[in-house]
């Protein structure tokens, strides 16, 4: 198969990782790539937005499927374009991914689906929303009702800090269109656990889970970020909630998708709060997350890319997937200055020595290569240094000692990934 993976994070190094491993493989390209991904296939200079260029590009190259690794594309109708040109694409369509592209559509998708939910509401008008959050106080959450990279979710704490959010989305527009509507909505407590299925429209084949941690500094501190780290399996999340899960919450929204006329094909995410009251959705997605992807296909034992036809063509009722009994850890390593404003241009040394560190795989997200070949930051989150083993200690062990390996004074990370489970015993 001739296969195209479009994106440029550590989710895509990831997912051309594992496509390159398949023996039904004989082409693999990357739109736009990084260095990293280099190394395992073709990067090709066309930006993640550019649907007619990646249409034509997959066409000019018989491209047999494309996978969309991003929302963006997806949201832009990459699939619906593709599928127009006679070329399979791993994703859903535009409508279909509505589900992550608008908070409204998503909210109004599990409430007719009978999906346990917070309590929600839809403003745009900026006046009346923080009229609500007035009457309702704080803790609440906060949220651009459009795409906004994954920064666009408030959890505040104090009122004062969720009408600052209110002013920041709707009066001075930081997330753009995306926040001219917010939803507003209850603050769950408990666990967070991100739940992953692959779809085709009808059956949901579960991918597992993970733990993202998205606070920038140790002990859940500092401001929110696109995913500092991951952990999977989640100690707190066992196979028979995840079954149950998968039973409450996925199946049901692709039932309502179907019979809405949008049925979903691709990655569908469910972000999930483990509240006392039982497991509540907070959100969906659209894709694997980022870097929750990065560990869930070091589990993988079987093969992905027969998985990611199959859910193209309809065919993932009988399918089935192995995964290795090991635990796997991503520790994110971003630029100094991450999320605000990250420092772009430092030099990155010593990959090849954290590759060398017993069960670890580095994963590039935010690197460029200079004229000279010089390895350099180009983002906010640069790499993902991930590792395996028998147990989450063992993997966190390898995971640390392949980043202290890393020679990059102007970077950072956090020391604390897997902490809610290792804490925990």
């Amino acid at each position: 198969m001739r296969v195209l993976v479009v994106g440029s994070g550590g989710r895509e190094h990831a997912l051309c990782w594992a496509i390159a491993a398949s023996p039904l493989l004989t082409k693999l390209w990357c739109a736009p790539g990084n260095p990293g991904i280099a190394a395992v296939a073709e990067c090709v200079p066309i930006g993640v937005l550019d649907l007619p260029a990646l249409v034509a590009f997959a066409k000019d190259n018989a491209v047999d499927l494309v996978v969309p690794g991003p929302e963006a594309p997806l949201v832009a109708g990459i699939t619906d374009a593709m599928e127009q040109a006679g070329i399979a694409c791993c994703g859903p369509t535009a409508a279909a991914a509505q589900l992550e592209g608008s908070k409204t559509f998503a909210k109004e998708v599990a409430d007719a689906a009978g999906i346990p939910t917070a309590q929600w509401e839809r403003f745009e008008d900026a006046e009346a929303a923080r009229a609500f959050i007035r009457r309702r106080g704080a803790p609440i959450v906060v949220k651009a009702d459009g795409l906004a990279a994954g920064k666009g979710v408030v959890v505040a704490a104090t009122e004062a800090e969720a009408l600052a959010a209110v002013d920041a989305m709707m009066d001075q527009h930081v997330f753009g269109a995306a926040g001219s509507s917010v939803v507003i909505e209850e603050c769950l407590t408990g666990d967070e656990v991100s739940l992953f299925a692959l779809c085709d429209g009808e059956t949901a084949l579960p991918l597992g889970s993970a733990q993202d941690h998205k606070r920038a500094g140790d002990g859940d501190t500092g401001p929110n970020t696109g995913g500092m780290g991951s952990y999977s399996p989640v100690p707190m999340f066992p196979p028979a909630l995840e079954q149950a899960c998968m039973e409450a919450i996925i199946q049901p929204a692709l039932h309502e998708m179907a019979r809405r006329g949008t049925p979903f094909r691709g990655i569908l995410y469910a972000g999930l709060m483990l509240t006392p009251d039982g497991p509540k959705l907070i959100e969906f997605n659209v894709r694997f997350g980022d870097p929750e992807c990065q560990v869930l296909l070091l589990k993988l034992r079987s093969d992905l890319l027969p998985a990611l036809q199959a859910a193209c063509d309809g065919e993932l009722k009988d399918f089935d997937l192995r995964w290795h009994d090991v635990a796997a850890i991503g520790v994110v390593l971003a630029a100094r200055g991450y999320p605000e404003a990250p420092e772009r241009g430092s030099v990155i040394r010593g990959l090849v020595a954290a590759g060398a560190v017993p069960h670890a795989a580095v994963f590039h997200s935010g690197t460029e290569a200079d004229a000279d070949g010089v390895l350099r930051a180009a983002g906010g989150r640069v790499l993902t240094v991930c590792a395996i083993g028998k147990t989450l200690k063992e993997a966190r062990d390898s995971a640390y000692a392949a980043v202290d390996a890393v020679d990059w004074p102007e970077g950072f990370c956090r020391h604390d990934i897997g902490w809610r489970a290792l804490d925990r015993g």
